[in-house]
């Protein structure tokens, strides 16, 4: 990764309280698993942002390396990686997402 990539991928996380990499934006999710990380995200009513990976190849590249994580999408709530889909979708199920949305926006 290049130090401009992990400049602006350092930049993105710390902005913003709840980010998601993902493919396609909040409007238009490009594939299943962005699509279940926006759901769950609208469900919750919270504020987010999303990035398009498939906009900018550095960055789908290198968040991947950034969160030593290789699939997208990948949630970060407060500067911290949350995980992908899979993790979401637990998280949400058990009431943990809600809380540590709600920490992170509190803060």
């Amino acid at each position: 990764m290049t130090p401009e990539a992990k400049a602006k991928i350092d930049k993105l996380v710390n902005d913003n309280k709840v980010l998601v990499f993902m493919k396609g934006s909040k409007l238009m999710p490009q594939c299943g698993f962005s699509n279940n990380v926006v759901q769950i995200l609208n469900t919750l009513g919270v504020p987010y942002e999303t990035v398009d990976v498939l906009a900018d190849y550095e960055i789908r590249q290198g968040i991947k390396e950034y969160s030593n994580w290789p699939t997208i999408p990948q949630i970060y709530i407060d500067g911290e990686f949350v995980g992908g889909s899979d993790i979401a979708i637990e998280l949400y199920q058990s009431g943990e997402l809600q809380q540590m949305v709600e920490v992170a926006l509190a803060s």
